[in-house]
C-alpha cells in the first residue's frame, strides 16, 4: 500500500491524528502527512497504539501544495452538502474501481480537521473528491472513522495480503469422512444424553455446523474419530 499517503490538513486534536495513524496501520498504509497541525505535541498522541512508527515518520508540512507535490492523483474527502462541487465526486464503495484506471501512481487521500472539514479552496485543490454515502440526517463523519472506512476500502484490493488468514489443511478429509465421524460422534451423544434436546436431524446439522467453523485435516478427523469410537466402546 505504498502508492497512498493520507494528507490531514490542520487537524486540532493530537488523538485523532494518532487515531488515524493506527487506522493506517491496521490495513498496511505508512505515509502519512499533516498539514499545519493544531498542537505542537501532536506526535506524542496516545491513541496511536501500534503505529508510532507513523507518527514519528510522519512528515509535518505548511500547506496542501506541500503534501501533494510528488502524488499524481488527489482526493478530498468531504461530505456532499453545501458544497458546489465541479470535480469528478467518486463515493468510496466505487474507489478501488476507479483507481484501477490511473496508471502507476501515488495517491493522496486527503482529510480535513474534525470541526470544519476541508476548506473549499482544499477541495478545489485536489483531482476529486471521496464521499462516504451516509444517510442525509447525519453528512459528516468523524476524522479518524473516516480514515479507517477508506484504509479498510483499500485493503479490499486484490493485492492487499492481511497479517493472518485461515489456513485450510492440504489433507481434507472427504464428505464421507466427516459424515462417519459425525456418526461415531451421534453414537456417544445418545449414550451421555448429551443435547437430548433436540432431534437426531437436529443434532447432526448442529454438531455438523460446528465441524465447519473449524477446517480440519484427514488426520485430525481420524484421530477424533478414533476417540470417540473408543469411548462408545467403554460406555
Amino acid at each position: 500500500m505504498s502508492n497512498f499517503c493520507v494528507v490531514l490538513v490542520r487537524p486540532r486534536d493530537p488523538n485523532n491524528i494518532g487515531a488515524c495513524a493506527r487506522a493506517m496501520a491496521n490495513f498496511g498504509l505508512a505515509d502519512l502527512r499533516v498539514v499545519e497541525p493544531f498542537a505542537p505535541v501532536w506526535r506524542e498522541a496516545t491513541s496511536a497504539v501500534g503505529a508510532g512508527d507513523i507518527m514519528k515518520n510522519a512528515r509535518q508540512l505548511d500547506s496542501l501544495d506541500e503534501a501533494l507535490h510528488d502524488t499524481t492523483f488527489s482526493l478530498a474527502a468531504t461530505a456532499l452538502r453545501n458544497r458546489g462541487v465541479v470535480q469528478e465526486v467518486i463515493t468510496l464503495p466505487h474507489l478501488n474501481e476507479r483507481l484501477k484506471k490511473l496508471p502507476t501512481q501515488k495517491v493522496a487521500l486527503v482529510f480535513g480537521n474534525e470541526k470544519t472539514g476541508l476548506s473549499n479552496e482544499d477541495i478545489e485543490r485536489c483531482d476529486a473528491i471521496l464521499n462516504i454515502p451516509t444517510v442525509a440526517k447525519q453528512p459528516s463523519i468523524n476524522l479518524a472513522q473516516a480514515v479507517i472506512l477508506t484504509c479498510y476500502e483499500l485493503s479490499r484490493q486484490s493485492n492487499f495480503t492481511p497479517l493472518r488468514t485461515v489456513h485450510m489443511p492440504d489433507d481434507q478429509p472427504t464428505d464421507a469422512q466427516r459424515e462417519m465421524f459425525l456418526t461415531s460422534v451421534e453414537k456417544l451423544c445418545e449414550k451421555t444424553d448429551l443435547r437430548n434436546d433436540l432431534s437426531l436431524t437436529q443434532r447432526k446439522a448442529f454438531l455438523r455446523h460446528a465441524c465447519a467453523r473449524q477446517p480440519l485435516s484427514a488426520v485430525q478427523l481420524f484421530f477424533l474419530k478414533t476417540l470417540v469410537d473408543r469411548l462408545n466402546q467403554r460406555l
